[in-house]
Order: C-alpha cells, then sequence, then structure tokens
C-alpha cells in the first residue's frame, strides 16, 4: 500500500484561503450579491473583494490593518491617565 505524501505543515493553517485569485473572506458579500442580486451588493462585493485584495498584496491582515488606521488616528501622544483623572493638564 502506497503511503500518501502530505505537502503541508502545520504553519499553513494560520494562512488566508483563496480561491483562484479572490480572498475566502470576501465570499459572505459574493454570496449576499447571488442571494440579492442588485446593483448595490454587487458594488459592495467587488470593494469588498477588492479591499481584501489590495491588504493581500501588501501581506496585511484585516486585524493588522485596522490597528494601523487607530495608530494613525490616534496620534503620536498617548497619555497615560484618562482625561477625567488628571487634576491639572496644562
Amino acid at each position: 500500500m502506497a503511503r500518501l505524501r502530505v505537502v503541508s505543515h502545520w504553519r499553513d493553517s494560520g494562512r488566508v484561503p483563496h480561491f483562484f485569485i479572490i480572498d475566502a473572506r470576501s465570499a459572505f458579500p459574493l454570496l449576499l450579491f447571488l442571494v440579492h442580486i442588485k446593483v448595490w451588493t454587487f458594488v459592495l462585493a467587488v470593494v469588498i473583494t477588492l479591499f481584501f485584495g489590495i491588504l493581500s498584496r501588501y501581506g496585511l491582515s484585516t486585524v493588522v490593518f485596522f490597528r494601523s488606521v487607530r495608530t494613525l488616528l490616534a496620534g503620536k501622544i498617548k497619555q497615560s491617565k484618562p482625561w477625567w483623572r488628571r487634576k491639572e493638564l496644562y
């Protein structure tokens, strides 16, 4: 009996699956479009698919992307105490 040769590794379990070039995370909007065929659901599915495609092109996950956006919006100075516990700010 021939043994099956496994070419995958345990570290491949963390990768995002792809269907040819389309990211698997964009499957839900595509399914939404197939269930509710309208122009706005088509546009939504295409935009989300392009968004995930651009993120995968640059090697980012959605969590990393939104953390970098949050860091960009928050600014460079991080306060250690909330505003209501500071005695005098300036």
